[in-house]
């Protein structure tokens, strides 16, 4: 039995930017709102690469007209980290931290939202209208190969003083697996990068390729195209490439193949999940699920694709879920930065 009940207007499950927005223009319309949020505000940039810088300026990563000044062109992750919180502060955006949402139960005036405090305590919400905006990060596209669990295996990239002097293996063929390969090799690591596909994904940074291919022509660092790990070993990872099977030494191995969209929740209430794709069934006008008063926001809405939705456009989603809940239109979104929207 929960050991906490509460009621508000719209639950939002997921404390990243989208879900942040989604929260102040619920408050902004007068109407009750709590964001449940697993670990941390904006978590999923509390993960990124210690040094890492975004991809946009820091005006389009805003919330809630609150300017977003830095004194570089592209804010840091450091930047990022402490704007989200004083834009929590600024709006009083109560956000539940550290607390799991475990069931979404639809009942006849809207949802039953049952949630777990890290300290097991257990609590139940009745909300109106619950918005999904769970993100992807913590669920990464695993190898699915021999040794994938072993200790000095990760799905995430911090930063690279740890691997001084070390082999290391970077797979993967985005800007993820390009600029942790990159940040090893200036951190003083031996790197040997691998990706299954003969270059580069499409959507590499126009930044990051020149800086990459130059290292790599003049053997900085070492790539295995057309290859994929056969299986990772205590020292080594195993590939088969053009040229059959070989033994990379490895002290750490760094996996960078993406995540995918945390869709569990939407699952439990029915909701269709397209196969191919995996974007939830939705109206884009409004964000609505086929189960009324159930929402989606942020990457959720992109399904396996994450490279379709950003902050920068993610952070109009609420005003689209609230128009809905208002009985009104929604303002269409702006025309993502030329660098995204390749």
């Amino acid at each position: 039995m929960a050991g906490n009940k509460s009621a508000v207007d719209l639950l939002i499950i997921g404390g990243g930017p989208c879900g942040l927005a989604a929260a102040i223009s619920a408050q902004r319309a007068g109407l009750s709102v709590v964001v449940v949020e697993a670990e941390v505000i904006v978590s999923t940039i509390a993960h990124y690469p210690t040094y890492v810088r975004f991809f946009s300026t820091a005006e389009k990563l805003s919330l809630g007209d609150v300017p977003f000044v830095v004194a570089t062109e592209k804010p840091s992750r450091r930047d990022a980290l402490a704007y989200y919180r004083a834009v929590v502060r600024h709006f009083q955006i109560p956000v539940r931290q550290y607390e799991r949402v475990t069931e979404i139960e639809p009942v006849t005036d809207g949802f039953v939202v049952r949630s777990t405090k890290r300290d097991g305590e257990t609590r139940e919400t009745r909300a109106k209208a619950v918005v999904v905006a769970t993100g992807y990060f913590g669920s990464p596209n695993y190898l699915g190969v021999p040794g994938e669990d072993l200790p000095h295996v990760s799905h995430v990239y911090r930063e690279g003083h740890e691997a001084f002097d070390q082999d290391v293996v970077v797979v993967g063929g985005g800007n993820s697996a390009a600029e942790a390969a990159l940040d090893l090799w200036r951190s003083g690591a031996r790197v040997t990068f691998v990706h299954f596909g003969p270059t580069f994904d499409k959507r590499i940074k126009p930044w990051v390729l020149p800086d990459f291919t130059n290292r790599m022509k003049e053997g900085s660092i070492a790539v295995r195209w057309n290859s994929r790990v056969s299986r990772i070993e205590r020292d080594s990872v195993v590939i088969t490439g053009d040229a059959g099977e070989e033994r990379l030494p490895a002290t750490f191995v760094y996996v960078m193949t993406g995540f995918a969209p945390q869709l569990d929740l939407l699952r439990q209430v029915n909701v269709p999940i397209d196969a191919q794709t995996g974007v939830p069934s939705h109206d884009p006008a409004t964000l609505e699920t086929p189960v009324p008063g159930l929402f989606i926001a942020g990457v959720v809405v992109a399904g396996y694709d994450a490279n379709k939705v950003f902050i920068e456009n993610g952070r109009y989603h609420g005003d689209k879920i609230i128009a809905r809940l208002l009985g009104k239109s929604a303002p269409s979104e702006p025309k993502l930065s030329a660098e995204l929207d390749t």
